[in-house]
């Protein structure tokens, strides 16, 4: 099992075969949490920019199933940026990064799997807010 502690680019399980590919997430493999929330970001302008806030408690799996994008993350020290770009590989984001997603392809899609549903309170939407609380501990 992937050390979830820090971020990190990992393979989602997948069969192929003729007739394609089947990308397969299931208990614990690769997400090691029970998964309570799963969502999905499509039809991005290109020019958006997504996220733009940390959590406190939640780990998450970013996995792209169209296109491409990037993630931005930041833990208050340092600044890391990833390129999604393949449905077979997902970006671990463990609980106090700053994630901002952006450079989106035409037709790209993300889909996210959350350890939590959704607390409004797990949340930081200030940067500054979030450097304060990163920097405490």
């Amino acid at each position: 099992m992937e050390n979830w502690t820090l971020p990190a680019v990992i393979p989602v399980p997948a069969m192929r075969d003729d007739l394609g590919a089947l990308g397969v997430v299931e208990k614990d493999s690769p997400f090691p949490f029970p998964i309570k929330r799963v969502y999905f970001l499509y039809d991005v302008p290109a020019d958006a920019v997504r996220g733009s806030h940390a959590h406190k408690a939640l780990h998450q799996l970013i996995i792209p199933i169209a296109g491409s994008f990037r993630v931005a993350l930041d833990d208050g020290r340092t600044r890391s940026d990833f390129l999604l770009s393949s449905p077979d590989q997902g970006l671990t984001v463990p609980p106090g990064y700053w994630r901002t997603l952006h450079d989106f392809t035409a037709g790209s899609a993300a889909l996210v799997l959350a350890s939590e549903e959704y607390d409004p309170t797990d949340y930081i939407r200030d940067y500054d807010a979030f450097v304060a609380w990163a920097s405490r501990g």
